[in-house]
């Protein structure tokens, strides 16, 4: 890992942008990624850094526990050939996710509200290294207990020694499970008192994941549509709620053949139990809109901007080639179509890059289709023997079927081959008429509001912030490994969908910490050079036979240094050995 700069000058002064860049093989080659954005790494942004880090995890002092008392010991001669390293850990990951543990104070909430017995470990202890493990190197909790824990310096940080973390993360799941409502309350005052954040905007959004077994026990598991594209699965289907930025409000797990429409009211009732019935924004895909719900929404107040179905672009045909049309962003259009009545509005929108995108799938699947055409029909002529109407018409709906996005494009006759009357041929036209709706229609959605005093502009950008909950689902997803599930127990499954919400909490949390400091939005990369950052046991014997043991973390290199600094936080030098070492 390496600085680079790049030298701009603007308004008459030069200023030197900084960024911390690392090379990545990719295959045969070796491409550099960037790591962190650092600005012009001026005292100003370094000090705005330092005071948000202190208001997340407090004084850099206040883990004082980690550290090795001092003691005056008198000196002892060393042999320096002998002196050896032992016990190398990673160090700087884990680390850096107890920060963020303590930052949103899920410490304090744990030992509160986990019930204390007469168990060696807290339950409490227990929780924080299932949601680090899931951050850090999400795996089930057999690979947490045999592998990933005693390779980290987690148990220096926590005091917990590596043989005590067995079955006791599957009973920590069970102890956790019941407390969800209570923690996604106190993540979202937690992140409110944070990052200053408004609830005024909901975004709402469903996905689906599936079982790894047959889940025969699992009241929840079913087969429904598969976002996974596995529809040979069990799954389950999940909502959640985030905020604009992104960070989690709530979530529910509904059953797998859950219909995204039929879950709204439900939610929509449950995020204004738990947090009470504020002026919000509620935004949904499509996938939500009904009739029913809309009206739901209205007769409690209620405010939003949803997707539409497509099939109701074709109302608003006129509109599309009408002018009026305003620039929401590059290559981005939209404008405000008056709804009868006046208490809504539909914004029609159409996107240059989408257009391109759906042009150039008519193309391929019209393309296929023809081929598809021309090989029946050569297949027909081949043939040795009578094929029936029936038997023609399954294989071209075959076609049709495998080709839905260009099957309107053509009309398909079956009829009588004029040479041998007993065969069969296939005879096709293309439609004009649709290949022109789908030119005027391709890169143009329709949204639907009831917040008529808005602009075209505001009402797009808000609901462009959707794109916050796919992502949301895509990290939970591919980051923290939210699929597939492995569990089979209903209950297990709950608490293992916790814990990937709850590492979600984290990772959100890092990725404000580092915008704030300046440093872009890229939690994974940071992650992954932090765990570069190990602790080892430096071995020194003496000359009278003894070994004195030091417990020390490596010194992290420039760059790291720097990413540190942006980020306010201090490295400790030396860790405290267990008593029995």
């Amino acid at each position: 890992m390496y600085l680079r700069h790049t030298t701009i000058r603007k308004d008459g002064k030069t200023h030197t942008y900084w960024r911390l860049v690392r090379s990545v093989r990719k295959g045969r080659s070796v491409r550099q990624e960037t790591v962190a954005m650092l600005g012009e790494l001026d005292a100003q942004g370094r000090a705005k850094a330092r005071a948000f880090a202190m208001a997340l995890t407090g004084s850099p002092t206040s883990q004082g526990d980690l550290f090795d008392p001092p003691e005056s010991e008198p000196t002892v001669p060393i042999k320096l050939s002998e002196i050896r390293l032992e016990r190398a850990r990673r160090f700087g990951d884990v680390w850096l996710g107890l920060q963020l543990w303590h930052a949103l104070k899920l410490d304090e909430w744990a030992s509160r509200h986990l019930a204390v017995g007469r168990e060696d470990v807290p339950w409490a202890t227990m929780a924080a290294v299932l949601v680090l493990a899931r951050l850090c190197e999400p795996s089930s909790e057999l690979h947490i207990a045999e592998d990933w824990y005693r390779r980290t310096a987690l148990g220096d940080l926590l005091g917990l020694p590596d043989e005590r973390v067995n079955d006791r993360l599957y009973r920590a799941l069970d102890k956790i499970k019941p407390h969800k409502d209570a923690l996604t309350r106190h993540l979202k005052n937690r992140l409110g008192e944070l990052f200053s954040i408004q609830y005024d905007l909901m975004i709402y959004d469903m996905t689906s994941t599936y079982f790894e077994g047959q889940a025969e026990a699992n009241a929840l598991a079913k087969r429904g549509y598969s976002r996974d594209h596995r529809p040979d699965c069990k799954q389950v289907c999940i909502a959640l709620v985030v905020t604009r930025e992104g960070l989690p409000v709530a979530y529910e797990v509904f059953p797998g053949n859950t219909a995204d429409a039929k879950t709204v009211e439900e939610i929509v009732t449950t995020v204004e139990t738990k947090h009470g019935k504020a002026d919000r924004i509620w935004v949904m895909d499509r996938g939500m809109v009904s009739e029913d719900n809309l009206a739901f929404l209205r007769g409690r107040a209620g405010k939003y901007i949803v997707g539409t179905p497509k099939p109701m672009l074709r109302k608003f045909e006129r509109g599309l080639v009408e002018k009026g049309w305003t620039e929401v962003q590059s290559g981005v259009e939209a404008k405000i179509c008056p709804a009868p009545g006046g208490e809504e509005v539909f914004i029609l929108c159409r996107s240059q890059a989408r257009a391109e995108k759906e042009r150039a799938i008519h193309d391929r699947f019209e393309k296929r289709v023809q081929e598809g055409l021309e090989k029946l029909e050569a297949r027909l002529r081949r043939s040795k023997r009578c094929v029936s109407r029936e038997q023609v018409g399954l294989w071209i709906g075959r076609l049709l079927g495998r080709n839905t996005r260009a099957a309107g494009a053509f009309e398909v006759t079956i009829e009588k081959d004029p040479d041998v009357p007993a065969r069969l041929r296939v005879a096709w036209l293309r439609k004009p008429e649709w290949r022109q709706w789908a030119r005027l229609s391709e890169g143009a959605y329709l949204l639907r509001s009831n917040l008529v005093h808005l602009s075209a502009p505001e009402l797009w950008k808000m609901y462009i912030q959707l794109t916050d909950a796919e992502c949301a689902f895509r990290i939970q997803k591919s980051d923290l490994v939210l699929r597939p599930i492995w569990h089979q127990r209903t209950d297990r499954v709950e608490a293992h969908i916790l814990v990937c919400f709850l590492a979600y909490a984290l990772y959100k949390t890092l990725e404000q910490w580092q915008h704030r400091a300046g440093l872009g939005k890229s939690p994974n990369t940071m992650l992954e050079e932090f765990a570069r950052i190990q602790s080892s046991d430096v071995v020194l014997p003496t000359t009278d036979g003894r070994d004195l043991r030091l417990r020390c973390v490596v010194q992290p290199d420039r760059a790291q240094k720097i990413l540190l600094q942006r980020m306010g936080l201090e490295l400790p030098k030396r860790l405290k050995l267990p008593a029995t070492a």
